[in-house]
């Protein structure tokens, strides 16, 4: 089951180019849809799929801001309007194709997926973009074969560092023993901690001494569909043994991350990270960059690994533990908006 009435990225948006064969098609919530820019460079995202006999849009020609279907020829206008069958001199109506709402921001594409009457840019998660002054970021992509609330369990329980990331931001046992303090948002959860006295990572570990030791303050904001926001500070070692570190800053950073639901079983993940340009320094966020590419290689392991038993055992049973608070709550919160969704449409279906 998927959220309709939300915001769902479809990439960067370097990904979609003004080329005459430019057209990019994203698989978003069990939908094929098609996304190109018009002459004047806005995105249009629309179902590709032809009404006539379903041919995959994305396999025609751009004709100025036009869709031009190359099974039988039938041209579309930006906003899905037929505007052209070849020998129909007249058009009947109501032959069009489903468009979606699309705003570019923070350098990613967002298309909405529900009602375009509620299509509301305020609901657009907050992010940091490559292009933002005062910060040096590196984007990536990758697909994993896994479910998006794996995905949402995933990422809201940073305690797997330790072990999924034991070659790369792992470096000891410390993240197990992290206690976030969870806030319920609207759309979401947003979750502060400290990482106190911990060792460097495993990826940068070769640059300190070995008894280097560090305070890593996290402030994650997580939001539907799957959204992950992070900064991720780095710290001197204070002497604080709560609340946030009182140890020097020595290195800021921040991740974007949107997990976009292909289907049940597949996701599309955009991802960011680097450092704020006040405490970088050459080479960083190279070194950043590949660590992550190599995280989330780990993490693709683990989830595909897990999806396939979950497919095959379907009905084993799960325990709980400490660490899924942050998953629980934030399932619930997008469950919920989900059932609410579901009850208006049958409130209407049945007025109806």
């Amino acid at each position: 089951m998927f959220l309709k009435n939300a915001w769902y990225c479809a990439g960067w948006d370097n990904d979609v180019g003004l080329g005459a064969g430019d057209l990019v098609v994203r698989r978003i919530a069990g939908r094929s849809i098609l996304l190109y820019r018009k002459g004047n460079g806005e995105v249009v995202a629309m179902e590709d799929r032809c009404p006539h006999r379903s041919a995959p849009l994305s396999l025609g020609r751009k004709e100025g801001d036009d869709i031009r279907c190359m099974y039988h020829g039938m041209r579309f206008a930006p906003d899905g309007q037929c505007m052209e069958i070849p020998g129909m001199p007249r058009i009947p109506q109501g032959i069009c194709v489903p468009t979606m709402p699309v705003v570019e921001r923070n350098n990613w594409i967002w298309v909405w997926m529900g009602d375009p009457a509620r299509a509301d840019p305020d609901l657009i998660c907050y992010a940091i973009g490559p292009d933002e002054p005062g910060w040096r970021l590196k984007t990536n992509h990758i697909r994993i074969e896994t479910g998006y609330r794996q995905e949402i369990a995933n990422l809201a329980d940073l305690s797997h560092v330790s072990w999924v990331h034991g070659l790369t931001f792992g470096g000891s046992e410390d993240w197990s023993f992290i206690k976030p303090q969870h806030s319920m948002q609207p759309r979401g959860i947003e979750t502060r901690y400290c990482v106190r006295n911990i060792p460097g990572p495993n990826f940068a570990k070769h640059l300190f001494p070995p008894d280097a030791r560090f305070d890593i303050q996290v402030h994650v904001r997580l939001s539907v569909p799957c959204n992950f926001i992070l900064s991720f500070a780095v710290h001197e070692a204070g002497d604080a043994t709560s609340g946030p570190t009182n140890g020097k800053l020595l290195l800021d950073t921040f991740s974007s991350q949107a997990v976009t639901p292909r289907d049940e079983g597949s996701v599309d993940y955009y991802f960011s990270w680097g450092t704020s340009e006040d405490t970088y320094f050459p080479g960083i966020v190279d070194l950043m960059f590949n660590a992550n590419a190599q995280a989330f290689l780990e993490d693709k392991r683990i989830l595909e690994g897990q999806r396939e038993r979950m497919l095959e055992y379907p009905d084993a049973p799960q325990v709980d533990i400490i660490h899924d608070a942050g998953p629980g709550r934030m399932l619930w919160v997008l469950d919920k908006l989900i059932e609410e969704e579901a009850r208006e449409a049958a409130g209407v279906s049945e007025a109806a």
